[in-house]
């Protein structure tokens, strides 16, 4: 009789157990996602279009690269790129651009420039860089070596599309005395660029 309770309560547990098992296996579960995107990857190779405005100062021996004082030029333009991120979150590039000026009443220019880019990524869509670069001015059928100097914002609107402002300003290598001062111009862009 002994023998006979002790192996129903066996039995009893061993159903018991396998019951609790078998409630566990039909719990419902979130499954976890494989990959999380990372953000916008601003590395690499980048291509893009620009327009904007430029204004030359009116301060005597400011004239800018044969262009005329106290005047808005017009500005479109295209650019090409690449970015280094060699350390997280900062950000070093390289780009050359070229840009058509027009005025009212003024001879039309160009202007094309290699600058050199370092800036940081504030979050995954947006970069803030200051920007530096040497060039030619091509205005009034003379050319004369320009620097620009000043930086800007660009944000990731989609993972390979970015929106850029940017603002510089600009001199030439002539030297017209102490009235010439280290930047005679400034240029303001807005630009739209492909990340590949």
């Amino acid at each position: 009789m002994f023998v006979r309770s002790l192996s129903l309560g066996v039995a009893a547990a061993a159903l018991m157990v396998g019951g609790a098992q078998a409630a566990d296996l039909i719990i419902p579960t979130t499954p976890q996602p494989i990959y999380e995107s990372a953000g916008f990857d601003w590395s690499g190779l980048y291509a893009g279009v620009r327009a904007g405005g430029q204004f030359v100062g009116n301060t005597a021996g400011q004239q800018y690269a044969n262009q005329a004082n106290n005047t808005t030029y017009g500005v479109v333009g295209g650019v090409v790129g690449v970015n280094f991120l060699p350390a997280d979150p900062f950000l070093l590039g390289a780009e050359v651009t070229a840009d058509y000026l027009w005025g009212n009443n003024q001879t039309s220019s160009g202007e094309f420039f290699a600058n050199l880019r370092a800036g940081a990524v504030v979050t995954d869509s947006v970069l803030v860089y200051a920007l530096g670069g040497v060039g030619v001015s091509t205005s009034n059928n003379a050319t004369e070596s320009v620097y620009q100097l000043g930086g800007g914002v660009e944000f990731a609107v989609t993972d390979a599309i970015t929106v850029r402002g940017e603002l510089v300003g600009q001199g030439d290598f002539s030297n017209n005395g102490a009235a010439d001062p280290f930047f005679e111009t400034a240029k303001a862009t807005v630009g739209v660029f492909y990340h590949f």
